[in-house]
């Protein structure tokens, strides 16, 4: 492979604990100049929050523009379709500085959009918010569909948990940008500027990952070290080209 486009959450990093081999792994992509893109359905953090969260695990010399998050494409995707609009929030930090990038301004009134993403500070009045303005006509977006993430501890809640109760009290569904919508695979080819079928998408997710990659023309590889285990792959109509433990048993000149 010329290239790869990499997962983080539950691929390099578990919560708070580095993957094992992920430091050995993103060491041979700096060695051997591969060009690489770490892409995130995680829409809190900002490229700059996730090169110093790598810092943090002692990885180093990987630059922001080797990140690609949900809120990013979410951005570009609204950006799109309407320049100078207004949108609520219901997320993180992440998404609300890449609208603001975008030229959207942020606002609790008749908003163009209602865009929800994972934010850990989710309460009461957020979904109350929410839900009033999507039924007042806001267009509802999601930034990815994933209704739980890797911890350290097990699992947390994710954006797509917030999304199935905002869909529930609105009867209307969202329209999500991140994985597995080809959108973002589309927006992560053309940021590296490669082609699809020279390009390995690496997850521990089947159901968003690998199929994402998948479906955009990329060769896959799973990883055990997140959410899928060996067993859940049987469970899908396709599979991945590869599947490793852990992306530390990945040998980049041994990948076709």
């Amino acid at each position: 492979m010329k290239s790869i486009i990499s997962d983080m959450d539950g691929v390099i990093y578990r919560g708070k604990e580095l993957v094992p081999g992920a430091l050995e792994f993103v060491a041979q992509l700096l060695e051997t100049r591969t060009p690489f893109l770490f892409l995130t359905n995680n829409s809190e953090q900002t490229p700059l929050d996730l090169k110093r969260k790598l810092e943090g695990f002692g990885i180093h010399g990987v630059e922001e523009r080797n990140f690609i998050t949900s809120a990013m494409a979410t951005a570009e995707f609204l950006k799109q379709q309407k320049p100078a609009g207004t949108a609520y929030v219901l997320g993180g930090g992440g998404i609300i500085s890449e609208l603001y990038k975008a030229g959207f301004s942020i606002t609790e009134t008749n908003p163009d959009y209602v865009v929800v993403g994972k934010t850990r500070t989710l309460n009461y009045d957020m979904l109350k918010k929410s839900i009033s303005l999507i039924m007042n006509g806001a267009k509802f977006i999601g930034t990815n569909p994933d209704v739980i993430d890797p911890a350290e501890t097990g699992f947390e809640p994710a954006c797509g948990s917030f999304l199935a109760a905002i869909e529930i009290a609105t009867a209307k569904s969202p329209y999500v940008i991140g994985k597995p919508n080809s959108l973002m695979m589309t927006i992560a080819l053309k940021q590296l500027g490669v082609l699809a079928n020279e390009t390995l998408m690496i997850g521990d997710r089947m159901d968003t990952d690998i199929v994402a990659g998948m479906e955009a023309g990329m060769k896959t590889c799973l990883v055990l070290s997140g959410v899928s285990d060996e067993a859940k792959i049987s469970e899908f109509p396709y599979k991945p080209d590869y599947v490793y433990k852990n992306v530390g048993e990945l040998q980049l000149n041994r990948l076709d």
